[in-house]
């Protein structure tokens, strides 16, 4: 696994997982945690109960549909349908899955509270990092946030519906899209996205960004590179 580079308060901890250490066959090999994918549900689960000897409680999985909803990560049971997870209670894993859609994690500056937001284009056009953010309850300014692996700028072309999903809530939007490889089509810069989106709602001190899940193939899982594929986990919690 690896752990963000950020200033993060000590009560916090985070990590992504990374495509070693799993008992998945190809094209999941080998560490896949998703459980809808078309992988092995013996494999599966074998995997996430390696992942639960490396964090303090079993993470919270979450029915991910590209949405704005953000789960309570201290009440929730079962597998809520929701795109974000915030948690004030210690120990509470909270996890999203990904392979080419932006992970991004958050905390305050106390260590109070955590959250954990799934970010393809959709939930970014539709405000999930907002949305996460406006449950966490604590200013904008007392907010940090980490990007994780994503698909990268170089890799990540679109169609010219995506560019005005964006564009037109926001025009500084239009200096994370520069012409695709195609007529009609635009390289589109998720990280880029985040940061506007979080800067706007007051949230400046934005870290990671730039590892792209389709460039590495060692490492992450891409749905935009391989198709049929796995799903690795960003998760963070707060330490007692």
């Amino acid at each position: 696994m690896i752990q963000p580079d950020w200033p993060a308060p000590p009560r916090v901890r985070a990590c992504v997982t990374t495509r070693f250490g799993g008992v998945s066959l190809p094209p999941y090999d080998s560490l896949n945690l998703g459980a809808h994918v078309g992988d092995d549900e013996a494999a599966v689960a074998e995997n996430r109960a390696r992942l639960r000897g490396l964090v303090p409680s079993a993470p919270l999985w979450l029915n991910q549909v590209h949405g704005v909803a953000v789960a309570d990560g201290d009440d929730a049971s079962g597998v809520p349908t929701a795109d974000a997870v915030v948690a004030r209670l210690p120990h509470r894993v909270c996890a999203v899955l990904t392979a080419d859609c932006l992970p991004v994690l958050f905390c305050d500056d106390a260590g109070t509270v955590v959250a954990a937001a799934h970010a393809g284009w959709r939930g970014l056009a539709a405000g999930v990092l907002e949305a996460a953010v406006t449950r966490m309850g604590v200013p904008a300014g007392g907010v940090m946030a980490w990007l994780g692996p994503a698909i990268g700028p170089r890799a990540f072309e679109v169609g010219a519906e995506v560019r005005a999903a964006f564009v037109t809530d926001d025009a500084a939007a239009a200096s994370a899209f520069t012409p695709g490889r195609r007529d009609g089509k635009w390289m589109a810069d998720l990280f880029e996205l985040a940061r506007l989106r979080l800067a706007r709602i007051g949230v400046q001190r934005v870290h990671g960004g730039g590892v792209c899940t389709h460039a590495d193939v060692a490492h992450f899982y891409s749905y935009r590179r391989d198709g049929v594929t796995g799903r690795f986990a960003s998760m963070i919690w707060l330490e007692p």
